[in-house]
């Protein structure tokens, strides 16, 4: 019988030591290593898991290194979720034996997301098994029944399991064999050999471990439900996001409508993809990227610019909000909300020197509605219009948006994939579009008006009564 071993975890960086330190080598942080005992894997779980001892007790063939054209693709098809937004994210769907982590903060929608994505699998016939540490079965079928207006998936199809025991819940999924496997979360479940309490570093470590060897083995994909830290981190070491395939990030404000899932890491496809969900009384709902700006841009407002960003192989009409306040000489706030601060701040700099605005003694607030995170440097030039029509109190016309990168000169460069941005504003009721000067001299359907410098955009878009006004 092999012998158990003990060594000492890093809660930050998951790297292990053979004896207790006050501080990680690793990664340098305090007090963050924590007893692990590692003990061998054994019974019906090992044979599946590839344990000690497993695969000679299953009589499995233990797997030969082979050449890479010998490997063939052809039988490995992602298994589509029935959510359009969230299989755009996925690259197309889950791949079979793919372990994906989905992470949120509470009450965000993660379990709603996965049970209604488990529904739309068991209707196209896929056996899907939901091991829940949270829910009872009974409060889980009521919230399907709230979920899906129709009739419920064959009960044969959508398994329902609550325990908090990994070895069980392994133990049925391969009995069952089913397609996916979703446990709900994994900081719930624990090993019953493994010391530490559910959610602590040891257990998830060796949970995640083996989860991640029973996917490979069975073929079966498995989605975990994860917690998130109070700064918006996913709860646990770091390990556990590089131990799975994909990592999903579900945001967005619980008082709000609009959530937004994306991918952080996925080895199967770009991690550029979002996918935009709508809370409603029967669940989360796909949501139509134009709604989010199309009300701004019939009834434009003081603060506020429309802009296209590229989010993977889409085009996203993005509404850029601003405020701008009194504040002290020196002591100026620059707050932001889905916009990069540092971006923001240097685009004040450059409104203040090529632009003519005086916004030293000014609280600047600037915000992305919907609960996108816009990163792009090609939506320089719709900041820079919020924030100076919040200043100067001017609106942007009617239908219009704006696309550009902004240098420190002031200067307007270049954008990618500009064609792909004005047919997208095209379709979606854009009828002018500022873009920086060179790049596109026309097309159908749109007044194109070219910039070279900040400040001529806002010579053109806002009154030209207001160059009096710039103080």
């Amino acid at each position: 019988m092999a012998k158990s071993r003990v060594s000492f975890l890093c809660g930050n960086c998951g790297a292990v030591h053979p004896k207790w330190l006050g501080k990680c080598p690793e990664c340098g942080g305090w007090n963050t290593l924590e007893r692990f005992v590692e003990t061998p894997v054994a019974g019906a779980v090992g044979a599946a898991l590839g344990g000690d001892g497993g695969a000679a007790r299953a009589g499995a063939e233990m797997p030969r290194p082979r050449p890479l054209p010998d490997v063939s693709t052809d039988a490995v098809a992602r298994i589509p979720t029935g959510i359009g937004e969230l299989d755009r994210v996925l690259g197309g769907g889950i791949v079979p034996g793919s372990v994906v982590l989905l992470g949120g903060e509470p009450g965000i929608g993660k379990s709603t997301l996965l049970l209604q994505a488990l529904l739309s699998l068991a209707r196209a016939d896929r056996t899907a098994l939901y091991a829940t540490s949270e829910e009872s079965p009974q409060q889980i079928k009521l919230r399907a029944e709230r979920l899906d207006s129709a009739t419920l998936p064959d009960p044969s199809r959508l398994l329902l399991y609550a325990d908090s025991l990994l070895d069980r819940m392994l133990e049925h999924a391969v009995r069952l064999k089913p397609s996916l496997l979703a446990v709900d979360s994994i900081q719930l479940v624990a090993r019953h050999d493994v010391d530490g309490a559910p959610g602590s570093v040891v257990q998830l470590r060796r949970c995640c471990h083996d989860l991640v060897s029973f996917a490979k083995r069975s073929g079966c994909a498995v989605v975990l439900v994860g917690h998130v830290t109070k700064d918006g981190l996913l709860s646990g070491p770091k390990m556990l996001e590089h131990m799975v395939d994909v990592v999903l990030s579900f945001e967005g404000d619980r008082h709000h409508l609009h959530r937004v899932v994306r991918a952080t890491k996925n080895r199967f496809g770009s991690t550029q993809e979002v996918g935009l969900f709508e809370m409603t009384g029967v669940g989360l709902v796909e949501v139509d990227d134009s709604r989010l700006a199309s009300a701004q841009m019939a009834e434009p407002r003081p603060g506020s610019a429309t802009a296209p960003t590229l989010a993977g192989s889409r085009v996203m009409l993005a509404e850029i909000q601003a405020l701008a306040a009194s504040g002290f000489l020196g002591n100026a706030k620059r707050k932001t909300s889905g916009v990069d601060a540092s971006r923001v701040g240097m685009l004040v700099a450059v409104l203040e020197k090529h632009g003519g605005l005086r916004l030293a003694d000014q609280d600047i607030y600037v915000a992305s509605a919907g609960g996108l995170r816009l990163s792009e440097p090609a939506v320089d030039l719709g900041v820079a219009l919020a924030i100076a029509g919040a200043h100067l109190r001017r609106a942007l016309p009617a239908h219009a948006a704006v696309v550009g990168e902004i240098s420190l000169a002031g200067d307007l460069r270049p954008v990618r994939q500009i064609e792909q941005r004005v047919e997208a504003v095209r379709r979606r009721g854009v009828r002018t579009l500022l873009l920086p000067a060179g790049q596109l001299q026309s097309a159908p359907g749109i007044s194109l008006v070219p910039i070279r410098r900040v400040s001529d955009a806002i010579d053109q878009l806002l009154a030209p009564a207001m160059k009096s006004d710039r103080s």
